[in-house]
């Protein structure tokens, strides 16, 4: 199994700016905490042991409250100087990747799932990329994602309004690729 993480942490934050100005994302405090510490101690305790944090905006800020709070977390940082989108950022982080997978998660979403089961379905499958998928009712806020029979994706929609549906999770494995 992946015991090797990427937590995608580098967007501008725009539209929470109006809430939380002054910090990242995923340094937003929830019930006084930041929201990247429960993601961290989550995945922990799914069992990934090292983490790639793919960083941009006030980087600084994530860096010094990840070595405060979690010194002996192995960690490494990919840090974007400009922005790279997030096809962009898991490339870069990728080049610190050290197996044949590695799980990538939104740095500002929780969901809850196994990642172990994940992880093995992936690798039963032989599949390039898995995403983990939620079923939502009666929503507009996210695009919908149609499977065929087989559980392969068949399209993405855009964000409409759907009576019941699956999102994306905003949590992957992929298969690492040199390059």
């Amino acid at each position: 199994m992946s015991k090797q993480a990427i937590i995608l942490a580098g967007g501008l934050g725009t539209r929470l700016r109006s809430v939380v100005n002054d910090v990242p994302k995923c340094m937003a405090p929830v019930n006084g905490i930041p929201f990247i510490h429960f993601i961290v101690s989550w995945l922990k305790n799914e069992g990934i042991e090292s983490f790639i944090f793919s960083l941009g905006y006030k980087h600084a800020v994530i860096t010094s409250y990840l070595e405060k709070t979690f010194p002996d977390l192995e960690k490494k940082y990919s840090i974007e100087t400009e922005p790279l989108g997030t096809g962009g950022a898991i490339q870069k982080a990728c080049s610190m990747v050290t197996g044949e997978q590695v799980l990538v998660i939104n740095g500002d979403t929780l969901f809850n799932i196994n990642i172990g089961s994940l992880v093995k379905t992936h690798i039963e499958k032989r599949a390039a990329c898995s995403i983990a998928l939620k079923e939502m009712k009666q929503f507009s806020r996210y695009g919908a994602v149609e499977l065929d029979a087989n559980g392969r994706i068949t399209a993405f929609h855009e964000k409409q309004y759907c009576e019941k549906g699956l999102i994306n999770g905003g949590i992957y494995v992929i298969e690492v690729v040199p390059f």
